[in-house]
């Protein structure tokens, strides 16, 4: 399903690397209003861990522009 919206979901799921990008990531999705949804999910390969954290639009009004 496209859509044409300009603005954020209410709900997103982060995903990435283990690193500090995505934390960059997460805290960025913070500092715009998001909140944390539930605890991380992390899983790990042998190599590179891969984790993923759920946020969520709470706050009154339309979401962030992208």
């Amino acid at each position: 399903m496209e859509t044409t919206n300009a603005r954020l979901p209410r709900y997103r799921l982060l995903t990435g690397v283990d690193d500090s990008v995505f934390c960059e990531r997460v805290s960025q999705a913070l500092d715009l209003g998001y909140e944390l949804h539930g605890g991380p999910a992390l899983t790990w390969n042998g190599t590179t861990g891969y984790v993923a954290q759920a946020v969520i639009w709470r706050q009154e009004g339309p979401t962030p522009e992208k």
